[in-house]
């Protein structure tokens, strides 16, 4: 069974004020009573003693006019047994029905009695001469409508103060419980705009309270939800882009396998001749060969292929890979190794510094030699001809971090924020997967690569855990 807040809100408040308005209601008509009941007793009371000490006969006419005085009937009976009243008649029953009181002190009104058309109070008593003598009985009957009307003008503004403070009630809870009803529908919209895939952010409230709390959790979870979808599409499409592209690779590996043999049984068969040229042209092949054994590589990151790797070592056959390609588009490729304040250079075919010890790295060889093959190839070729790529290496807070500067114009500005999605690039000859499976790669290994600018310089920085931290938090 549904049960709306409106409900929940406004049955209990008016249950509340219905049993307070009657509890209140038969109070104040009990105080009531008991009050004007005091208050006419007290008046008849006085009324008898004054006709039990006038100095004169009681005669018709004086009790008409006590009778127009205090609106009560009076009936008067001699101890000769004449009888005076204010009544058309007196009865029997009327006598037999009033409760006598030996004076006036103990007089008090009996309940209802009907006398007639009319339903009276009344009561008795003997009166006395002065002499201690009886000198008949007095008997007042006062108008049960008139102490009816007593009673209804005392209850009246109870009753008026308290039935408006149950409608003020009532309204004020209609009002907060549809206040909160629309807030909650407010609230029940965003939720389903967020199952539709709407995760924008909605209006906080105004008010600070619990609600306010629910519906910045529930941006929190759109944000969340958001960045959670954004990293299923990347991912979702790298996996499609080795699906597809895995056949691909698998056929020019072996269509450039079959032309470097050539190239080599040709240089074999006819050593006499330059061979320069198809030097250059052997190197770019088994560049080639290199880098499609890496890309098909990246689908075989499962655990039992992952071992303990130098970076030092990542890094050097990187650069006997690409040295070739720097000189051939002039550009100086410098490494600095920076631990604990010393620094290793390595400029073309040159080194300088003996090795420093590094701390392992946890990873897929072939997984983040793609990687830095993609980077520093990338820096390469945004340097240009005459430009400079300089690779930093360093460790530190349990992290390794290489960061490739190269003196490029740096990323277009268009396509910035998305560098490092699928299909996104600026070159012109371009498919934009480079940067795009080293990101994959770098997140994959519990790193992160990123780039920024600075002197003029393009940086890519790439922050991998080494293998002592990669392997305490998997293990944790």
């Amino acid at each position: 069974m549904r049960w709306p807040i409106l409900a929940q809100v406004l049955v209990p408040v008016a249950a509340l004020m219905l049993g307070a308005f009657g509890l209140g209601t038969w109070m104040a008509y009990a105080a009531a009573e008991r009050a004007i009941r005091q208050e006419v007793e007290a008046q008849v009371r006085n009324m008898a003693g004054v006709l039990g000490d006038v100095p004169f006969p009681l005669t018709a006419s004086v009790l008409q006019q006590v009778k127009g005085l205090s609106g009560t009937e009076v009936v008067v009976i001699a101890p000769d047994g004449r009888c005076l009243s204010t009544l058309p008649s007196v009865s029997e029953t009327l006598l037999a029905a009033v409760p006598m009181e030996k004076d006036e002190k103990a007089f008090r009104l009996s309940d209802p009695v009907l006398i007639g058309d009319e339903t009276f109070l009344l009561s008795g008593v003997q009166l006395h001469t002065s002499r201690g003598d009886k000198a008949g009985l007095l008997i007042l009957l006062y108008p049960y409508s008139r102490w009816q009307h007593a009673l209804w003008e005392a209850v009246r503004p109870v009753l008026a103060i308290g039935a408006a403070g149950g409608i003020v009630a009532v309204v004020l809870a209609i009002l907060i419980a549809a206040r909160l009803s629309s807030r909650v529908r407010d609230l029940q919209r965003r939720t389903r705009m967020i199952a539709a895939g709407d995760f924008g952010p909605m209006p906080l409230p105004l008010w600070n309270d619990e609600l306010r709390d629910l519906a910045a959790s529930v941006n929190d979870m759109a944000e969340q939800l958001a960045r959670l979808r954004d990293t299923v599409q990347k991912t979702e499409r790298l996996r499609l882009l080795g699906q597809l592209g895995g056949g691909l690779a698998h056929q020019l590996r072996n269509g450039i396998a079959g032309a470097r043999l050539a190239v080599q049984v040709h240089l074999r068969e006819h050593p006499e001749l330059d061979n320069e040229p198809l030097d250059v042209a052997l190197r770019q092949l088994t560049l080639v060969e290199t880098h499609l054994h890496r890309f098909l590589d990246l689908g075989r990151t499962e655990a039992d292929s992952q071992r303990l790797l130098s970076l030092p070592e990542l890094i050097q056959e990187m650069l006997q890979l690409l040295k070739p390609q720097a000189r051939h588009h002039q550009v100086e490729l410098t490494w600095n190794r920076l631990d604990g304040g010393t620094q290793d250079q390595q400029h073309g075919d040159e080194t300088k510094g003996g090795q420093h010890e590094s701390p392992a790295l946890w990873g897929h060889p072939g997984s983040l030699s793609h990687l830095l093959l993609n980077v520093v190839q990338n820096a390469i070729e945004a340097a240009g001809r005459g430009g400079s790529v300089e690779i930093v290496t360093r460790h530190e807070n349990g992290h390794h971090v290489v960061e490739v500067f190269d003196t490029g114009p740096g990323p277009d500005p268009r396509i910035a924020d998305r560098l490092f999605e699928p299909f996104v690039t600026g070159k012109p000859d371009g498919i934009g997967l480079g940067l795009a499976v080293a990101w994959q790669v770098a997140q994959s290994h519990g790193g992160n690569l990123s780039w920024f600018r600075t002197d003029n310089r393009t940086c890519f920085r790439l922050v991998l855990p080494s293998a002592e931290k990669y392997l305490s938090q998997t293990d944790s």
